[in-house]
């Protein structure tokens, strides 16, 4: 005996889940709706199933195929168009016209024992049996009266509650004879209960009615679907879970990896190959997809997650859904009843309230409110670009395949037959990722020189030297499970703002050049870059007076590729240093804040030990420098920047110093005392590039450990920095403690508020207006100086819906009220 599965439905009642992908395939305990079905089916010996498929069709076809891994036999019957369900079931008929059949729907979840339904069918000699169930709201179903020997007596499509003569309900599983088609019309929209069955009673038909006990639930709404999953966990339905039951009710797939700090109270499913982080808390009725990965701290609490979704730290998810392939951010919040669709981005600290509907492929936007549905609206943020390059979660935003296509749009930038310089940190993600960016520039007519894992800076040094641009891949720091693409320029800079447009372009077109078979780029990899690296820095960084001051450092290497260039370049300076954590340590490519703090803790417990002038530490790719004074106290970035310059003025006497409009006025007076000037510039690294370039550049910094040493670099150098310090130091006989000293304490304080990319502009117009008649300066952002000279900054984060502040004083209560203030006017722009 043979069954049809009727899978060719829109439901359009389920949409956004339905958009893209076709009802039968809902996931329910991880496994598509259809699927529960067919296992029934085999369950009660129907192996040879016909599946009616319209919507989506190759979708159902691709998943199940030909049944093998279910131990069936499928075919299926494609509907042109809709021919409803008696039509749909007519269009099989050629596979079904020999034999008694069964007729099932692919989208409800039952467990009812067809044996005993085909029993009653074969008992009552019956043309039609119509499996029926009681429910105790009928609406929504066709209500049917039957008699005492099981004859259909009246059929009533869904009534009103004035007409409800009953609560047992057409379940939509029907025991068939061949003879049944007589009664429907080939290519013609057909239903069984509004057509055929009034039919066959009027002609006195033999159409009985079998009142099923057991589980039966039509997934045909949001509810409805969310409480199938919560039935199968409760185990008041009998179908099969993959997996384990680690404690009762607490079911894991093969492959999970969850923490023992996690916080699981059943029932709930954990599918395959999903990482659930230790703090984060999945409370009862939730199902976690396959691939999922949910972070610490986040709370699941009746939640539907499809596969390859990623729940970030804190976010928060109360009885909704959420469709395959989306990423949740950092402290999101999803309330009751709300649908995410597939392949969706919820911003960090945004709100989707109950009930809403997200359609595929749309953007929440960081700190968003939101509670209508998103429909029509495009896909977020169009730039690609944030302050470190092309940034994201490993595997959730940087993929693979998006590097591919950056890598391809890059490309296609530059002229067929260029080289880049590709570089890396020493994470694995870093490696992989550099891989498939090699691949895609060589597929786009680029030779690539490759550096390897090599510091930040001699990426950038190796890429000034005849390549078009570089490509460096590195953990993002502070974040270790994200990752940076950098891309350079031909002298090893951050990319304009202008190029980085014209990459988005590409990009966004998808318009990657392909090169012929015989223009494949080479890949090469050029030897003794280190020794290159060194010897360049000491030709053009002043380092007399080193050798002959005796003077003793501790340099921190943090296990990153900083220790790869120290040993050659200690050596060659003849100075006396300690060097600690040299080697690579793969696991950890970046560091927190926690942990830098205590690296520097500890680093000036040596330094004080040892009797060192001063000690460094290094930040993993070796870019930002860290400082300890002799005394081992820890030299702040902010004080660091100005010990710098007023080193550097003070031997140099004349020139500019390149500095964010973000840093202490104080620079200005430390800059005029040794006849120097401040060149104020945005925060933007490329701008400061762009002026450390300048002839006249004698020093340039960010207050945040990077430092430009513009004989040797235009760009930030810890290498350079350090080699700089040591000879000033050595020549001006002066501690750091001493240049600190003499230097005014600066009230810098700063704070970040979430701002819609809606309203940015009038966030900024309502600065503007809020200014008056005080000085404005726009040099980046709007900065407003008072008129006793405190001054706060208004700046929109380029990359995300932020929106920064800082603002100075004469002390931390006067720049804490003023910042108060200007918070105020962008919160109040911002509603």
């Amino acid at each position: 005996m043979k069954a049809v599965v009727m899978a060719g439905g829109e439901g359009t009642r389920l949409r956004p889940m339905t958009s893209s992908m076709p009802k039968p395939l809902l996931p329910v305990a991880n496994r598509p709706i259809m699927e529960h079905v067919l296992r029934l089916l085999k369950r009660h010996g129907l192996n040879e199933t016909v599946v009616t498929v319209q919507f989506l069709a190759s979708l159902v076809k691709n998943y199940f195929g030909d049944g093998e891994e279910l131990g069936m036999e499928l075919t299926y019957a494609n509907e042109e168009k809709p021919l409803g369900t008696a039509g749909s079931v007519k269009n099989a008929e050629e596979a079904l016209k020999d034999d008694t059949f069964l007729v099932i729907s692919g989208d409800a979840l039952t467990d009812f024992d067809l044996t005993d339904l085909i029993s009653f069918h074969k008992e009552k000699g019956a043309l039609v049996t119509v499996c029926l169930t009681r429910v105790p709201n009928p609406l929504e179903f066709g209500i049917t009266i039957v008699d005492e020997e099981g004859k259909v007596e009246r059929f009533l499509e869904k009534p009103t509650w004035g007409q409800v003569f009953s609560d047992t309900v057409n379940t939509g599983i029907y025991v068939m004879e061949p003879e049944v088609f007589n009664y429907v019309e080939a290519d013609v929209p057909v239903d069984w209960s509004g057509d055929v069955f009034p039919q066959l009673m009027k002609e006195g038909k033999p159409v009985y009615g079998y009142v099923a006990e057991g589980y039966w639930e039509d997934v045909g709404t949001h509810e409805s679907y969310v409480k199938a999953q919560a039935d199968v966990l409760e185990g008041k339905v009998d179908v099969e879970l993959d997996g384990f039951e680690i404690s009762p009710g607490v079911w894991v797939a093969e492959g999970a990896e969850v923490h023992p700090d996690a916080v699981l109270r059943g029932p709930l499913y954990i599918g395959d190959y999903a990482k659930v982080e230790a703090g984060a808390e999945i409370r009862e009725h939730t199902v976690v997809g396959s691939n999922v990965v949910v972070k610490s701290g986040a709370f699941l609490h009746k939640a539907v997650v499809h596969d390859n979704v990623y729940v970030g730290q804190h976010s928060n998810l109360r009885g909704c859904v959420v469709g395959k392939n989306t990423d949740i951010m950092r402290a999101a919040r999803i309330e009751d009843g709300a649908v995410i669709g597939d392949e969706c981005l919820i911003g960090e600290e945004s709100i989707v309230q109950g009930n809403v509907r997200v359609y595929p492929f749309k953007t929440i936007e960081a700190g968003a409110f939101v509670n209508t549905s998103v429909i029509w609206e495009s896909r977020g943020q169009a730039h690609l670009f944030g302050a470190r390059g092309v940034s994201g979660i490993l595997n959730v935003e940087i993929t693979p395949e998006l590097a591919v296509r950056l890598a391809g749009a890059y490309a296609t930038t530059l002229k067929k037959g260029s080289t880049v310089t590709t570089a890396r940190d020493h994470s694995r993600g870093a490696r992989a990722l550099k891989r498939a960016v090699i691949s895609a520039l060589q597929a786009s007519a680029i030779d690539v020189r490759d550096l390897e894992n090599v510091p930040l800076p001699v990426a950038r040094q190796q890429t000034a030297r005849g390549s078009a641009g570089g490509i460096m891949i590195r953990t993002t720091p502070g974040v270790p499970d994200s990752v940076d693409i950098m891309f350079f320029d031909g002298q090893g800079a951050d990319l304009s703002q202008g190029s980085q447009r014209k990459l988005d372009r590409v990009f966004a077109r998808q318009e990657y050049r392909r090169a012929f078979p015989g223009e494949i780029g080479d890949l090469h990899f050029p030897a003794s870059v280190f020794d290159s690296y060194t010897g360049s820095l000491l030709r053009n960084v002043d380092t007399t007076g080193i050798a002959e001051s005796g003077l003793k450092v501790v340099v921190d290497a943090s296990n990153g590729s900083a220790g790869l260039v120290l040993p050659s370049l200690l050596g060659k300076l003849g100075v006396d240093s300690l060097t600690i954590n040299p080697g690579l340590d793969e696991s950890r490519p970046t560091e927190s804040a926690e942990a830098r703090r205590s690296g520097l803790v500890r680093l000036g417990e040596i330094v004080a030990s040892a009797r060192a002038a001063f000690g460094v530490r290094f930040d993993p790719v070796g870019e930002r420098l860290s400082l300890v004074d002799e005394k081992g106290r820890i030299v702040e970035d902010d004080r660091a920047l100005l010990v710098m310059l007023d080193l550097v003025a003070a031997e140099r006497r004349s020139g500019r110093v390149a500095l964010p409009v973000t840093t202490t006025r104080i620079a200005e007076q430390v800059a005029a005392y040794h006849g120097t000037q401040v060149d104020w510039t945005t925060t933007s690294p490329d701008d400061l590039t762009r002026v450390g370039r300048d002839e006249s550049t004698i020093f340039g910094g960010d207050g945040k450990g990077g430092f430009i040493v513009p004989e040797f670099s235009s760009v930030f150098d810890g290498t350079a920095a350090f080699v700089r310090l040591i000879g000033l130091v050595a020549r001006t006989q002066l501690t750091l403690s001493q240049i600190d000293a003499r230097i005014p304490r600066a009230h810098v304080l700063k704070r970040d508020l979430a701002t819609p990319w809606a309203v940015k502009g009038l966030v900024m117009r309502r600065v503007v207006e809020e200014a008056g008649e005080r000085d404005v300066d726009t040099t980046d952002g709007v900065r407003v100086v008072e008129p006793d000279g405190r001054w706060v900054l208004v700046l929109p984060d380029p990359a995300e819906a932020v929106t920064h502040l800082w603002a100075e004083g004469p002390d931390d209560a006067s720049a804490q009220a003023l910042l108060d203030e200007w918070s105020a006017v962008v919160d109040s722009a911002g509603r």
